[in-house]
């Protein structure tokens, strides 16, 4: 994963006043702690963190005036839940060579067989890899499987450098039957009858009149 270089500036104002103004200035509050080191409040490029961090697992190289160049990987983005825009960003700092846990998404290609459901059931998987070596996603193949195949962590087929760190046995996908039209049938009818929905005469379709017989 390439490195983002953004250049950012120290900040001295804190609390919500502060941050609006630096929102309107098109620009990002953020924070940047680990390693041991105090905690450094700095304001980022709104534009330039925006694109930046449309790559997940975004590993940023963090210039700020009067300190060393720091490598950072985004913990927490607070985005506005109309807008989207980035309100805050908590930053992790890296160091090369050093082993991070992240979570790393995955990718489905190609089809299981007719009449079958393909479940995601974990979009993505949480892997130890080195902080400048984090992969992009993974990628599983379904391509022919039959209703009860199952695909599990320990199945992933990981770049090298990457483990696991979860459960060999997380479940990733599952491949089911597909359900019949009398099944679903079935299954609102008895979702109907849980909740207490009765059907009369009255929701049954209405029949055409017939017409009067010419004379």
């Amino acid at each position: 994963m390439a490195e983002v270089k953004i250049q950012a500036e120290s900040r001295t104002e804190f609390g919500k006043g502060a941050a609006r103004r630096i929102r309107r200035d098109s620009k990002v509050p953020a924070v940047l702690y680990g390693h041991g080191t105090d905690p450094v409040h700095i304001t980022l490029p709104g534009h330039d963190t925006m694109l930046a961090l449309k790559t997940a697992n975004a590993l940023l190289l963090i210039e700020v005036e009067g300190h060393e160049s720091l490598l950072a990987l985004p913990k927490q983005v607070q985005r506005d839940p109309i807008k989207g825009f980035i309100e805050h960003v908590d930053l992790v700092i890296v160091k090369r060579g050093e082993k991070v846990q992240v979570d790393i998404a995955v990718h489905l290609e190609g089809e299981a067989v007719s009449e079958t459901l393909v479940v995601l059931e974990n979009a993505s998987i949480l892997v130890e890899a080195e902080a400048t070596h984090i992969p992009d996603g993974v990628t599983v193949s379904i391509e022919g499987l039959d209703a009860g195949a199952q695909i599990h962590a320990s199945d992933l087929k990981l770049p090298a450098g990457t483990t696991l760190a979860v459960e060999p046995d997380t479940l990733i996908v599952n491949v089911t039957a597909a359900a019949t039209a009398e099944q679903l049938d079935a299954e609102l009818a008895e979702a109907e009858a849980e909740a207490g929905i009765e059907k009369d005469e009255a929701d049954a379709p209405a029949e055409e009149p017939v017409a009067a017989a010419a004379e």
